[in-house]
C-alpha cells in the first residue's frame, strides 16, 4: 500500500460560483489515487486577525485551516485578483496561518483563473 498525499485547496474567492471555486472543485474532484484532497471552505467565517486573539480556545474556523495545512503535504491556492492585490478576505486566511501551520513548511501552488475574453474586432 501506497503513501497517501494530503493535499490542502484553499479558495481566495468568497462570491458564490467563482471560477477560483470551480477550479479547485474540478481538482478535488479528479485528484490522483493516493492522494487525498481537502477543500477548506471556512474563509468567510474567519474573525478578522487580531494577534491578540491568537490564544487558545481559537476560534474553529481558525483550527480548521491550522490543522488541514498542519497536515498537509502540499497546498494548492486559487484567487481572483482585486486592485492589484490578494482579496482581504483571503488576506486575513494568511494572517492566521502565522501563528501557527505554516505554509513555509510545505510546498505551495499558486493559480489564478481567469475566464477567457474574446475580443471582437471592432467593425470601421
Amino acid at each position: 500500500m501506497g503513501t497517501t498525499i494530503r493535499l490542502m485547496l484553499l479558495n481566495g474567492s468568497l462570491r458564490q460560483g467563482s471560477i477560483n471555486g470551480a477550479v479547485l472543485a474540478t481538482a478535488h474532484a479528479l485528484a490522483p489515487v493516493g492522494t487525498e484532497a481537502l477543500l477548506y471552505q471556512g474563509i468567510a467565517g474567519l474573525p478578522h486577525f487580531n494577534p491578540d486573539d491568537d490564544v487558545d480556545p481559537l476560534h474553529p474556523n481558525v483550527v480548521e485551516l491550522r490543522e488541514g495545512i498542519g497536515k498537509a503535504d502540499a497546498v494548492l491556492i486559487s484567487t481572483p485578483e482585486y486592485a492589484g492585490s490578494l482579496p482581504g478576505s483571503f488576506k486575513n486566511a494568511l494572517d492566521w496561518t502565522v501563528g501557527g501551520a505554516s505554509l513555509c513548511e510545505r510546498p505551495v501552488g499558486w493559480m489564478r483563473p481567469r475566464k477567457a475574453v474574446r475580443r471582437i474586432p471592432m467593425r470601421r
